[in-house]
């Protein structure tokens, strides 16, 4: 009979919430859910709020399938098409500028807190858009993907670590989709206790704010792209 090591299993607690600890503290604060908030309802604006009820759990499903699914097998799809995290930091870094910038030039009011009728939109749509541009790259972008690779790209040696190690990056990456979930799910009642105009000023702060953060993701791709090519010419 095997007897239960209580040292073996604190330090496995301690390995455990020492993981989730490392992908929260890599995770939350690039995923930004409470500073997306504002740019959320501000693109969901001509929705009822049931849709809009809709088009948040169907983000934070898919954040949550988008993060799990970089940790896991991320660092493989990279290798099997032959991509770098800097092509990714590119590629989205640009995306996310041209998605800032039609935010910044968007009309000043808002459907809900103007009172304006929402628009009536179909299921196939709501679900279409909760994935782009809501999900990916407003909520997980290519910033949220690179962090989220880096940390599945060395896995742990031993089955038992492996295991531990995968389980706590699922724990990681539910908490992160759950505050997702309550930031968005509630970004009406706090925007409109602001007010239309205060409202109004925090979208265009956040995505002046996501502007600048698409040109910083968009330069570090750029940057390391060179870097490794003077790399290989000083070779």
């Amino acid at each position: 009979m095997s007897h239960l090591d209580p040292a073996g299993a604190w330090d496995a607690l301690t390995r455990f919430a020492a993981v989730v600890g490392v992908a929260l503290g890599a995770l939350l604060p690039i995923v930004d859910p409470l500073g997306g908030a504002p740019v959320f309802l501000s693109a969901t604006a001509e929705l009822t709020t049931e849709q809009r009820r809709t088009v948040v759990r169907a983000v934070s499903l898919n954040s949550f399938a988008l993060l799990l699914g970089s940790v896991l097998i991320g660092s493989y799809v990279l290798d099997l098409f032959g991509l770098s995290i800097s092509a990714v930091q590119i590629g989205g870094g640009l995306v996310i500028c041209a998605i800032a910038w039609s935010l910044l030039n968007a009309p000043t009011s808002m459907a809900p807190l103007a009172g304006k009728a929402p628009a009536a939109m179909a299921t196939d749509d709501l679900g279409a858009r909760a994935f782009y541009p809501l999900t990916m790259p407003l909520t997980v972008g290519p910033g949220s993907i690179s962090v989220a690779i880096t940390l599945g790209a060395n896995p742990e040696h031993g089955s038992r670590a492996l295991t531990l190690t995968t389980l706590a990056h699922v724990v990681g990456v539910v908490l992160v989709s759950l505050s997702i979930y309550l930031c968005y799910r509630y970004a009406d009642r706090i925007l409109k206790v602001m007010g239309p105009v205060g409202t109004s000023v925090v979208v265009r702060l956040t995505a002046f704010i996501l502007l600048c953060i698409g040109v910083q993701i968009t330069w570090n791709g750029v940057y390391a792209l060179l870097v490794s090519a003077l790399q290989s010419a000083a070779h």
